[in-house]
């Protein structure tokens, strides 16, 4: 609607007075005439709006500029009083159409950046802060978990390892999103080391047992007969806590069970299976595509970006494994790889 003559002269009279304030602008401009410029275009940009003009297309909006809008919006409405309510309001809209105008496009810089050349950079470094304050959560939790800080009581045990698997979960899905920019042939090292078995299972066990508490399922973990073995302990815990997490998500009832067979002197079956609703038949195809498309909320999917699937398959691989599933609609789920991991004996001295 466009400006009565009141509101116009209105405009004019509190953009007058704005440039005789204008080291209020001091931060954001170097002289009054620098004030003036820039008000008389916020000015015309609010005319042009009541009068249903399009606003031209520019850059993002300088600092000055957008402190000028705010402070004559301000001044607008505390001195509205001189206005009758119908040349007021044409005055409002208008105003408020230009500030809309200038605000920060954040979301095209922002893709912008992604579909640059420093794409792949700008993603490593937000997972590289995200895991930074998340490293300290953890960090934090354990040692009051260990009872450092203090005695704790069986329900805050309980929360504590609430939040530490949380934390836990965050901090993975960061590491997921720059494991999967490096590439699978990064995740691990060739070398292989002496390990313990029980040791992996029960630092498993150890943080997604929270989980499986609050949602009152059973936790089943069982190892092979011989313990000592050589392979890539790091690569193992890292895929079997995922693959456990994923289980715990979509199983409302019944257990999680994770477990390492021994088929042969050296290779070792490791699966975890639940008693969930299984992977519909729909998702198998994609199921260890990243950033794939859901079908709609609460579909399958190893986490919102459904990386980790997509990084388990790349730990196994690396290791030497094929990463197998099955499932049935309504009774669960199974992953499952066999590894080489070749018996230690103890002429080969303690574990590395």
């Amino acid at each position: 609607m466009p400006l009565g003559a009141a509101a116009r002269q209105h405009l004019d009279t509190v953009a007058d007075a704005l440039v005789e304030d204008w080291r209020a602008f001091s931060e954001d401009a170097i002289s009054q005439a620098e004030v003036a410029a820039g008000l008389a275009d916020v000015v015309a940009r609010v005319q042009d709006a009541a009068d249903g003009k399009a606003q031209p297309e520019a850059g993002p909006a300088s600092p000055l500029t957008r402190r000028i809008v705010t402070l004559l919006r301000r001044r607008v409405i505390q001195q509205g009083e001189r206005l009758a309510p119908a040349e007021c309001l044409p005055l409002l809209c208008a105003v408020e159409s230009v500030a809309t105008s200038l605000e920060p496009r954040w979301s095209e810089h922002f893709q912008e950046r992604m579909t640059g050349p420093s794409g792949l950079d700008l993603i490593v470094e937000v997972a590289h802060d995200l895991r930074s304050p998340l490293t300290s959560i953890l960090f934090l939790a354990e040692t009051m978990l260990r009872g450092r800080s203090g005695p704790l009581t069986p329900l805050q045990e309980r929360q504590l390892g609430l939040v530490y698997s949380a934390a836990f979960g965050l901090n993975a899905v960061a590491s997921d999103v720059i494991e999967l920019v490096r590439g699978g042939d990064r995740l691990i090292s060739h070398d292989t080391q002496a390990f313990s078995v029980a040791e992996v299972m029960e630092a498993v066990r150890d943080i997604v047992l929270p989980i499986a508490e609050e949602k009152g399922l059973e936790l089943r973990c069982e190892g092979p007969p011989s313990d000592r073995r050589r392979g890539h302990p790091g690569a193992l815990n890292r895929v079997l806590l995922n693959l456990t997490t994923n289980a715990l998500k979509f199983t409302a009832e019944g257990y999680v069970e994770v477990k390492l067979t021994e088929v042969t002197d050296e290779i070792v079956e490791c699966s975890v299976r639940d008693t969930g609703r299984g992977v519909p038949a729909a998702a198998m195809p994609t199921l260890f595509e990243p950033f794939r498309r859901r079908q709609q909320s609460g579909d399958y999917a190893f986490s919102g970006s459904g990386l980790g699937l997509s990084i388990c398959r790349k730990l196994v691989e690396a290791m030497g494994a094929e990463l197998s599933v099955s499932t049935a609609q309504g009774e669960g789920t199974r992953f499952s790889f066999r590894l080489v991991l070749p018996r230690v004996t103890s002429a080969e001295g303690p574990f590395a």
